[in-house]
């Protein structure tokens, strides 16, 4: 947090908070008003599965479920029933899978003391999930989560986790993989050293995480009591296949069996949206481009460039890797920025001055807009930290618009 504050702070660097692409402002406003436009506004919509009762009661996204948890306001009202049952599936097995089971998991007392917020940590106080069940369609030499996730969930106190040992079993490609990739080596080896160390059934009372490999869902189960909800998930066994030198694809078996659950978080990915006046590829859910650059249609022709328009992050390559990958990637666009104004391919400011920051400004407070300021942003950070204290945790989230105003415009 204190990089990007040293950034926001920068002299010639302007916050605007409260601003929505798209509604606030348009992008083709946008172009109008810079020289460049990056956009690195992320996924912040969902993957669906597209399965028989995916809209059942009891379903969520992981998104969500984060949005709920993290007291961002447009996850406050989610409100998950995590009384009427002690069982939660959360389909993928990332990061983000993880964290939600650690959330489902870890001892309240433990919560209590970092930033989670308030209406979450109370129903969590009051939750009767006991047993988590996190499943993917491959196996742990292919599971999609970091060592230090991983670490962090396996070190919760008083936890029983089980892992089929037969599916530790490892095929020469699996072995190919291992030894090519450092990531999923460490898994490998923290699973298997899980799997080897756990005892054989759970003490009464004590709380579960299996994982579950080589399972698809089919379909999800209805309670059948015309309430609409969630009673389990019909899964489909399924076995790797190689289709390349070090790839292997999870295939059906035919065979099937049931879990029965009241809960279930999918966490199978991320999608970016389009905004008006941006090329999209819908089937990839990202942003045509080269090196950062835009492409101006879909059809990936270099010569063909959305001038002065840039993209980085999961908007530009989709919603995988970490925060290194990220940087990785910006740092890639900013060199195509960087080499485009070199060759004169965007016109600097001292031949075709623009209006920019000041042009903005005037564009929002004409349509009553309340852009937040990052000084504003620090006067909600300055309050969350002091309502925290008061609860003897790191900060307590204001989780409406109405109150981050509030503060941000006192």
């Amino acid at each position: 947090m204190n990089q990007f504050s040293k950034a926001a702070q920068h002299e010639r660097c302007s916050f605007f908070g409260n601003v929505t692409l798209g509604s606030s402002v348009s992008l083709s406003e946008l172009r109008e008003l810079y020289h460049v436009v990056v956009l690195a506004y992320g996924a912040e919509s969902d993957r669906a599965l597209g399965i028989p009762g995916e809209y059942l009661s009891g379903i969520h996204s992981a998104r969500e479920f984060v949005w709920w948890y993290n007291g961002h306001p447009d996850g406050k009202n989610l409100s998950p029933d995590l009384k009427s049952t002690d069982t939660a599936v959360i389909l993928g097995q990332g990061n983000v899978a993880l964290d939600v089971a650690r959330i489902l998991l870890q001892s309240t007392s433990v919560l209590a003391t970092t930033d989670i917020a308030s209406h979450a940590l109370e129903a969590l106080e009051q939750s009767s999930i006991r047993k988590v069940y996190l499943v993917g369609r491959r196996g742990p030499a292919q599971a999609a989560c970091t060592a230090k996730e991983l670490r962090e969930i396996l070190g919760i106190k008083d936890l029983y986790i089980h892992i089929n040992e037969v599916d530790l079993h490892k095929s020469p490609e699996d072995e190919e993989v291992l030894k090519n990739n450092r990531i999923h080596r460490r898994v490998y080896e923290l699973l298997s050293k899980a799997a080897t160390s756990a005892p054989s059934h759970p003490s009464s009372n004590q709380h579960e995480l299996h994982f579950v490999f080589f399972r698809k869902p089919d379909r999800f189960l209805d309670s059948g009591e015309g309430s609409g909800r969630v009673a389990g998930v019909h899964f489909e066994k399924t076995m790797l296949k190689a289709v390349g030198p070090g790839k292997q694809i999870a295939v059906g078996t035919g065979s099937y069996e049931d879990l029965d659950c009241g809960l279930v978080l999918k966490s199978i990915g991320y999608k970016s949206v389009s905004v008006d006046g941006l090329p999209f590829d819908h089937e990839k859910g990202v942003v045509p481009n080269i090196k950062g650059r835009v492409l101006a249609e879909t059809s990936g022709d270099p010569t063909q460039l959305e001038k002065g328009l840039y993209v980085c992050g999961w908007l530009k390559r989709g919603p995988t890797g970490i925060i290194a990958t990220n940087l990785y990637c910006a740092e890639e666009t900013v060199a195509s920025i960087s080499e485009d104004v070199h060759q004169g391919e965007i016109a600097s400011a001292s031949t075709l001055p623009k209006p920019g920051r000041q042009g903005l400004l005037q564009l929002l407070d004409n349509r009553d807009v309340r852009a937040v300021p990052f000084s504003a942003w620090e006067k909600i950070d300055s309050e969350e930290r002091r309502l925290g204290n008061v609860r003897s945790k790191p900060r307590e989230k204001l989780t409406t618009y109405e109150n981050l105003l509030k503060i941000a415009t006192e």
